[in-house]
């Protein structure tokens, strides 16, 4: 109990913590927002301002998350949640500046997402752009393929995230020289690594026959959702370093989560209660 703090108080606080835990674990962050800032009202708790952070960053606040990391770093400059976070969303700021297009990136249609025998494929994007422009992006964002000479480039908006990898964009350059057409959506980003699902939504009649993606692994006729993480993960470095080696085995994306809207999965280390 802290100095002064009544039963009632301690018991409110525990209250509000448990709510806010319960919420953010149901993806209810408005809710979990008020809890925390209720909470908060109580006076300072270094825990519910990480995850009122957590809680404005996937209403896509960036701003007032990161004012609210900052406040956390005030009065505790070693916590390792909000000194991570404070990073990372400065990071966001500066690419949200530096973008020409307003607002957030246009999310790609849940058809998209599944998989459909040689007509859907993943790849990954090499020569990537400086992070300021990977950080405000997450899974599902939709991407524009453009022709430039003999290498096929992923774009959101007027900005150009990449080059998609050359075993899969010598065919397709191939295909859409005739007049084929491709949608493509973000299904990871983290550092260094950045991977799409590309699908064909339009076969030219010179190509039947011709199928755009002959090695994708899609044989077992399921659904499968790929989506995998975001810029504004909050994991510890052991598990990033996990991440990263999964990352490296294209083929083997995660396929458990049930939907494609891209939110990040609660991490742990932001629900502890007090």
């Amino acid at each position: 109990m802290a100095l002064g703090e009544t039963d009632s108080t301690t018991r409110q606080r525990r209250q509000l913590s448990d709510a806010a835990i319960g919420h953010a674990t149901r993806g209810e962050w408005s809710e979990a927002a008020d809890a925390n800032r209720q909470l908060l009202e109580l006076g300072p708790d270094i825990d519910a301002y990480n995850r009122l952070g957590k809680a404005l960053a996937e209403l896509g606040r960036p701003a007032e998350a990161l004012a609210v990391y900052e406040q956390a770093l005030e009065r505790d400059s070693t916590n390792r949640i909000a000194q991570r976070n404070v990073e990372r969303l400065r990071v966001v700021a500066e690419g949200a500046r530096d973008r020409d297009g307003n607002g957030k990136p246009e999310k790609a249609p849940a058809t998209l997402f599944i998989e459909e025998m040689g007509k859907t494929g993943r790849a990954r994007l090499i020569n990537l752009a400086p992070a300021r422009d990977l950080a405000p992006l997450s899974p599902g964002d939709a991407i524009e393929l453009r022709v430039d000479g003999d290498r096929l480039i992923a774009h959101v908006g007027e900005t150009e995230l990449g080059q998609v990898e050359p075993r899969i964009a010598g065919r397709l350059l191939k295909m859409m020289k005739v007049g084929n057409r491709y949608e493509a959506a973000l299904t990871a980003v983290h550092e260094g690594e950045v991977t799409m699902i590309i699908r064909e939504v339009f076969t030219h009649p010179s190509n039947f026959g011709k199928v755009s993606f002959p090695s994708a692994g899609a044989s077992r006729g399921d659904v499968r959702p790929y989506m995998k993480g975001t810029p504004l993960r909050y994991d510890d470095e052991e598990e990033s370093e996990e991440l990263d080696e999964e990352s490296e085995e294209v083929e083997e994306l995660d396929t458990t989560l049930p939907e494609y809207s891209g939110e990040p999965e609660l991490e742990e280390e932001l629900i502890e209660e007090p």
